[in-house]
């Protein structure tokens, strides 16, 4: 019997087989489609989960509560992940319920000299020496528990340990760092472990780990000051860890251990390590994060795909069910049972998706290379498909087999032989139905992802095209890492520099827009005259750097040389910072009283608010402190075209003042646009599987003019014969369809907005969802199943007519 059914189903195979490599081949793209998505979002679920104690593991989030009625509408808190150094051993004497703390200052770059070669390495930690107890970093060489105990001691991942001693063992040797004043004192390293490479799935991102005890030597003292901010703070719990109960004591904490240093609005608050990655509320992080509104984006997207491929199945399914009529009658005029046909057509559905399974697995190992290119990610099949998961796959396969022929093989098994042996079916009304039902879903799916590529393009555009309210173009920055060296010179590397005939001007900053900068807390007279302290972000700028970057005053004065005591007792802010202190006109602040990071004296200026961050977030408070020459970049507006040889001048002028420190340089434009690199790869992801569900749906619909087409051979013979031209005849045979795409779009068009208006959330400045967008998407889904039936139609229009009548 199964021999019997396996012959038919191959038969019906080679005996159509244009059908059958349409389902086939739709089915398998779709289906390896979805499993690529799958792999993503697996990929992007799985951050941290490699911690053996990950869900133990906590971060600790500084944040600072607006007063309420000094700024409209800030009466949520705003966290960020670095913070007060003493807040780690505070937390761990007063919470028996904490195991181990681990703390580490920011990520540094430093310089590495081995055996006379310097270089920059970058994703440098400082890093506590309980870190290995509480996080899964295996080590390869070196003890754990001591080896960064000691002051001067580093270990390094595997990769690079291979770039300074190749395949020397490193354990033992020697690297001199040369760290910039004020973070770490320079000298001879100790390497005393090496550690495998990190998980490409971990929020965390360094190649090198210093020993905290280095950077506290450097700076006695540091752990104990409140309001110092550059320190990152996890903990391990133990197992009987509530984590509502531990925030409702956070209060009586903070009154107890932070004091008055950080202002009556400090607090503390705590997340999962496994939230980290996707469901963090912390403004900026120390390294990388998801998004959760993308991964479910992507994931309805896979679905969606999936969902075509199996309409495209059903359809030619259902409308080639009628050819088969008779042979049910006749089957079952000899004896078969229903359910011998139900068997039967769910086996022949279930080969098929077999099949189309082989070419999903053909089509994921050949686009898995396109697709780690797309995602910038290193995805592969053994962690998504292996014994384990091999079940829920071949689960999956025949799940979709029974469902996409369940239609074909319970009506089928459901018809009255002698009804069909007439030739009288009544059912035939039901199957076409249920094709014009799956040809409206399946394009309001495409005509959605058309609308949505739109949408996501001009969003993507937009974050590059607007007006940032600072000049980023041709400005050249040149990365020095506070080197004191540096610092010591700058004067004469200002003034060599402004000499070159395409240097139009230079400023040094600690911040430039888009890089990192310190958030603290600020003392600024509130307009009823109290001292009031609230937290921004920190721009320490330099004398021109205002003027340099073309930052537009609304209130008050710049830095100015004519002003000897700007450098010690004057801070020009921004709009957001005025209106977080009360001041709804800017220039009521000016001339207010301050006090910050020991500076004291008056408010100056009021530069008009400026994107310093990507456009995913509005306009934060800022203060632009003046501090002369302690900085770590040094900014070039350069003039022209020959870009080449300005950097050739610069370069000359770099090793004659700085010979000592590599002359590491980018556009600020370029590194600007890296906080949107994210959102690029969703635009690329996002297109490419939009365009592959387009083009299955059109597989479809391709498969279902052919067959109407067929259907129609005798009637279009007719016609022709009668004096109808090749156009009508198009037109007989594409109305219906066209009329499907319009329902389509209906259907589509307040899908699409709702959904999208939920991604544009995602940003605090967006594109407008025009109308005009979604007629766009329909007139576009309209063409592409014009040129996809024309193609059939007028094949058949132009058919002989007399071999038309014969065809019967």
């Amino acid at each position: 019997m199964l021999k019997n059914y396996f012959k038919i189903a191959w038969r019906n195979l080679q005996k159509k087989k244009v059908y059958s490599f349409i389902n086939i081949v739709g089915l398998g793209v779709g289906m390896a489609c979805c499993v690529l998505i799958f792999m993503f979002v697996q990929d992007e679920l799985s951050y941290d989960n490699y911690h053996e104690k990950g869900d133990r593991i906590y971060r600790v989030l500084h944040g600072e509560a607006a007063v309420d009625g000094v700024e409209e509408g800030s009466s949520t808190e705003d966290f960020w992940v670095w913070g007060n150094a003493p807040i780690g051993p505070a937390m761990q004497l007063d919470f028996p319920e904490i195991e181990k703390v681990v703390q580490f200052s920011g990520r540094a770059d430093i310089l590495f000299t081995v055996n006379d070669q310097t270089q920059q390495e970058e994703g440098v930690f400082f890093m506590d020496s309980t870190v290995f107890e509480v996080f899964s970093w295996e080590l390869v060489e070196g003890n754990p528990k001591t080896a960064l105990v000691a002051p001067f001691s580093v270990v390094l991942t595997e990769s690079t340990a291979r770039k300074y001693f190749g395949d020397v063992a490193a354990l033992g040797k020697t690297i001199k760092g040369s760290e910039a004043a004020g973070r770490a004192d320079a000298g001879d390293y100790t390497v005393t472990g090496v550690m495998k490479d990190l998980p490409s799935n971990s929020h965390f991102k360094f190649n090198t780990l210093l020993s905290l005890s280095t950077f506290k030597q450097s700076r006695p003292g540091i752990f104990d000051a409140w309001g110092y901010v550059d320190t990152y703070t996890y903990f391990l719990a133990n197992k009987q860890f509530d984590q509502a109960n531990f925030q409702a004591k956070v209060p009586g904490f903070i009154e107890k251990r932070a004091g008055e240093d950080n202002g009556p609005n400090y607090t503390i608050a705590i997340e999962p390590l496994k939230d980290v990655y996707l469901r963090t509320v912390a403004q900026r992080q120390p390294g990388d994060t998801g998004s959760l509104t993308n991964i479910y984006v992507f994931s309805v997207i896979g679905l969606f795909i999936l969902a075509i491929a199996m309409i495209n199945f059903m359809n030619l399914s259902t409308a080639r069910s009628m050819e088969r009529a008779k042979e049910v009658g006749i089957r079952k005029s000899i004896g078969a049972d229903r359910n011998s046909l139900i068997i039967q057509f769910l086996g022949e559905s279930l080969i098929i998706v077999i099949l189309a399974a082989i070419v999903a697995v053909i089509f994921v190992s050949v686009a898995l290379p396109m697709m780690n290119n797309l995602t910038g990610k290193v995805l592969e099949v053994n962690r998504v498909i292996n014994w384990q998961t091999i079940p829920v796959f071949f689960g999956i396969v025949v799940a979709i087999g029974l469902l996409a022929g369940s239609y074909p093989a319970f009506v089928l098994s459901s018809f009255r032989p002698v009804s069909i042996l007439k030739g009288i079916n009544k059912s035939d009304a039901r199957g076409v139905n249920l094709r014009k039902g799956l040809v409206v879903f399946q394009f309001s799916l495409s005509i959605a992802l058309i609308a949505g590529t739109i949408i996501v393009y001009s969003q993507m555009s937009h974050l590059l095209d607007k007006d940032m309210g600072f000049d980023k173009e041709q400005m050249l920055v040149i990365d020095y890492n506070y080197d004191e060296q540096v610092n010591n010179v700058s004067s004469a590397l200002e003034s060599e520099l402004e000499n070159i005939p395409t240097i139009q001007s230079v400023a040094f900053s600690r911040s430039v827009p888009g890089s990192h900068f310190p958030n603290a807390g600020t003392t600024i007279e509130s307009p009823e005259g109290e001292m009031v302290m609230m937290g921004q972000g920190i721009f320490q700028v330099g004398l021109d750097f205002i003027n340099h970057f073309d930052l537009e005053l609304v209130a008050g004065r710049s830095y100015s040389r004519d002003y000897p005591s700007d450098s010690t007792s004057a801070l020009v802010l921004n709009e957001a910072a005025a209106r977080q202190y009360g001041y709804a006109n800017p220039a009521d602040i000016v001339g207010k009283k301050f006090d910050q990071w020991g500076r004291a004296g008056e408010v100056i200026g009021v530069v008009k608010d400026f994107n310093y961050i990507s456009l995913h977030s509005k306009v934060e408070p800022l203060t632009l402190p003046f501090e002369a020459y302690a900085s770590r970049y040094v900014s070039l507006k350069v003039s022209g075209d020959d870009i080449p040889a300005t950097l050739s001048e610069v370069e000359k002028v770099w090793k004659q003042l700085a010979p000592h420190r590599p002359f590491i340089y980018s556009f600020l434009n370029e590194d600007f646009n890296k906080q949107y690199e994210s959102d690029f790869r969703f635009r690329q992801i996002f297109t490419t599987f939009s365009i592959l569900a387009i083009l299955i749906a059109c597989l479809g619909l391709l498969g279902l003019a052919t067959y109407t087409a067929e259907q129609r051979t005798k009637e279009i013979g007719i016609r022709k014969v009668l004096g109808a031209n090749i156009g009508s005849i198009v037109g007989l045979l594409s109305k219906d369809f066209i009329k499907l795409v319009l329902v389509a779009i209906v259907v589509a068009t307040p899908l699409a907005w709702f959904a999208m208006n939920k991604w544009l959330e995602g940003f605090a400045y967006q594109v407008p969802v025009h109308w005009c967008i979604f007629l766009v998407s329909g007139l576009l889904a309209v063409i592409v199943a014009l040129v996809t039936i024309s193609s059939q139609a007028i094949k058949a229009a132009m058919m002989n007519p007399v071999k038309s009548l014969k065809s019967e």
